[in-house]
């Protein structure tokens, strides 16, 4: 539940909408180091390049849910004296760290698919359809147990995206797997595995964009500064705003802070609760602080 306080001339309003996926994290954790195990074996049985590298990149993206999932832990940490907004941040990290273990298991990849059309080797194309088909099915339920938070928090989108990818892998090698049983023509595995990296490349490319705005204490792109500041301009009184802040505090919370220009003064604490509700049910910003001016001099605007 949202809850309220407020002091002279400030208000604030915060809410905790994160759920909790920590279930999805051991048990995406579980059966994507189970697969690797199986991925290894048959990989080395069946000769197949294609094979070992998705068992690398499921490796990768077993160390990316265990990270998504420190970092959602720490998120809620509750604050301290010297952390006073807890670890949310930490959530933040654990995204940017996603998108760049995802950009370098692309790179395996990639590297691997080229090597193999350098020098062709032959493949066990029944062996590799069937492994890689159990690994479609393990990387589909995993991410479906991620599908519903990942339009709100990023950190879950980014171990989203993994398992995804790693379905989108497997029916690469799937696919190469079967035509090369069909024709004998041992680049189709290379070739697919490269077309499925340039995917992978773009959806992580996307990830690493969002959260090192992010990082940054940047606006996120869902987010229109003018449009909050319109908002706020439209409350009855106001006829200024200046110093608008608007930043992530974790792959799940905005915060804002802003100086309401009012001349007529302090219009009381039902107002800066309206102006905090107002800015959460439109923006989904969550805590805001407001201060209040009267504008007789501008020390404090020119001071911002």
């Amino acid at each position: 539940m949202p809850h309220d306080h407020s002091h002279g001339g400030h208000h604030h309003h915060h809410a905790h909408h994160a759920a909790d996926f920590g279930k999805a994290f051991a048990a995406g954790i579980v059966l994507n180091l189970g697969f690797v195990a199986v991925e290894t074996v048959y990989g080395f049985a069946a000769n197949s390049m294609a094979l070992l590298a998705d068992a690398g990149h499921n490796l990768a993206d077993v160390l990316a849910l265990a990270t998504a999932w420190v970092g959602a832990i720490l998120a809620k940490r509750p604050p301290t004296p010297r952390f006073s907004y807890g670890l949310r941040a930490a959530s933040i990290l654990a995204a940017l760290a996603n998108s760049l273990i995802l950009l370098i298991a692309v790179s395996f990849i990639a590297y691997h698919a080229v090597m193999r059309l350098i020098i062709p080797d032959f493949v066990a194309g029944g062996t590799v359809t069937v492994v890689a088909g159990i690994g479609i099915v393990i990387n589909a339920a995993t991410a479906l147990m991620f599908a519903r938070g990942r339009r709100s928090d990023i950190n879950v989108r980014g171990a989203y995206l993994h398992m995804v990818a790693d379905a989108l892998v497997s029916a690469g090698v799937v696919v190469a797997g079967i035509l090369i049983e069909a024709t004998g023509w041992l680049w189709i595995d290379p070739v697919a595995s490269l077309a499925v990296a340039g995917l992978i490349f773009l959806a992580g490319a996307d990830l690493l964009r969002d959260s090192v705005t992010m990082a940054l204490a940047g606006v996120p792109r869902h987010i229109d500064p003018d449009k909050v500041e319109a908002h706020l301009l439209g409350q009855p009184g106001v006829v200024r705003i200046h110093d608008l802040h608007i930043w992530p505090m974790s792959t799940t919370e905005l915060a804002l802070t802003a100086h309401l220009v009012i001349p007529d003064g302090f219009p009381g604490d039902a107002f800066l609760a309206t102006c905090a509700h107002g800015v959460a049910h439109h923006f989904g910003i969550t805590h805001a602080t407001f201060q209040v001016e009267i504008g007789d001099d501008c020390a404090l605007e020119e001071r911002c």
